[in-house]
């Protein structure tokens, strides 16, 4: 019931240390909706042609989705080990599962590429890429709910080290 009031409920912060507390709160819910992300594409592979159709789309989306998250969290971690540096060997920890799973989300995208044209060759080994990279995502967000989430409620003040995530990104100006 508590997970459907975080979800019900918008929190304000009025200060550092809640602004701490709230963003908590979206790192969980940004690992659900990861998490159900990942489970529906799971549970589409193989099931029809319709659903093949759209399974390059929905496996490159996930990638950039899950990449783009943790590229923001790596910022953030880098800024939150200055406010604690108690945190160094969770930090590292994080750091180095993101660059596991980027390793398997590359051949994710692989496959899913490949499954386009030859699906029948392609499915198994990208099934096992997905339940593979669904149980280290799970125990990913797992350690680091039970690690960062923890800090950040007992009283972590955000001394910019949010910004990486909830900043507003410098503009892209191509060729330069």
């Amino acid at each position: 019931m508590e997970a459907q009031n975080e979800r019900d409920h918008v929190f304000v912060a009025t200060n550092d240390s809640q602004r701490a507390v709230a963003f908590s709160r979206q790192l969980r819910q940004a690992h659900q909706h990861l998490r159900d992300q990942l489970s529906r594409i799971r549970g589409e592979l193989g099931q029809s042609a319709h659903a093949e159709a759209g399974l390059q789309a929905h496996c490159l989306a996930f990638c950039s989705l899950l990449t783009t998250h943790h590229a923001g969290e790596d910022g953030m971690f880098r800024e939150l080990l200055d406010a604690r540096p108690d945190l160094a060997t969770t930090i590292q920890n994080l750091i180095d599962d993101h660059a596991a799973i980027a390793a398997i989300l590359l051949q994710v995208q692989a496959l899913a590429t490949q499954a386009k044209t030859i699906p029948a060759q392609s499915l198994p080994g990208l099934r096992r890429e997905l339940d593979g990279l669904a149980a280290i995502a799970e125990s990913h967000f797992g350690y680091e709910e039970r690690a960062i989430s923890a800090a950040l409620d007992n009283d972590v003040t955000d001394t910019g080290w949010s910004r990486p995530v909830f900043g507003p990104a410098e503009p892209q100006h191509p060729g330069h």
